[in-house]
């Protein structure tokens, strides 16, 4: 399927946005660094603030990007807006409002590849987009789609069991969509958001298996 736009509006809406928004996504770096931490290091607090964060960021990416800047080439963008929103309001309710998601770092696969994800998010990312070529302003900071997206993945792999399956559902799509970008408009630091996709699916797929059917063990 064509895109309506070619790579120059594409590169052109970051440099648009980038200028306009400056200094938040350093901000907002800032803000999903302490949600990191959080995470590690748990206060009483710690999961609606985490929550909080996570909406703030694709309530941002909804409200902000999409319908503020991608809608202006991309007709589509309005239901991108719409479901980063749903996924903001349903991150905030879910964590502020019912105190359902709590995260937490353990040790294990999801552990250390929630971990992965997260610093890839955060730096792998940027770093990257500059090895291939992109420069800022004409990159994806911190606070756009692909980034954060990668990001939020690692964090909901650090999710306590009982969290709903379903929040996953919006960022697992988006991650496909990543693909349109890296094969048609040469963004090949996108792959990364298509394999962390891929990653985060199969991992909270078989942790999930296990946890339904644990092993037993046998007295020897």
């Amino acid at each position: 399927m064509s895109l309506p736009f070619d790579a120059a509006q594409f590169f052109g809406v970051f440099v648009r946005y980038n200028d306009v928004v400056w200094p938040a996504q350093l901000l907002l770096v800032v803000l999903a660094g302490a949600a990191s931490v959080l995470a590690v290091r748990p206060r009483a607090w710690s999961d609606r603030a985490i929550g909080g964060v996570l909406a703030l960021l694709w309530l941002w990416m909804g409200v902000v990007y999409h319908l503020g800047f991608f809608s202006a080439i991309n007709p589509a963008a309005r239901l991108f807006g719409g479901l980063f929103i749903f996924e903001g309001l349903a991150l905030g309710t879910l964590a502020t409002i019912r105190g359902k998601l709590r995260f937490r770092f353990r040790p294990g696969v999801r552990g250390t590849t929630g971990a992965l994800l997260i610093g890839f998010g955060l730096l792998g990312y940027p770093l990257l987009a500059y090895a291939v070529g992109h420069r800022y302003p004409a990159t994806a900071t911190f606070g756009l789609p692909c980034p954060t997206t990668i990001f939020t993945l690692g964090m909901l792999l650090w999710l306590e069991p009982g969290a709903p399956g379903w929040i996953l559902a919006v960022p697992l799509a988006w991650s496909a969509v990543g693909a349109s970008a890296a094969t048609q408009l040469g963004v090949r630091e996108d792959l990364s958001l298509v394999v962390a996709g891929a990653v985060s699916a199969v991992v909270t797929i078989v942790s999930r298996q296990r946890s339904a059917n644990p092993r037993e063990l046998v007295p020897r």
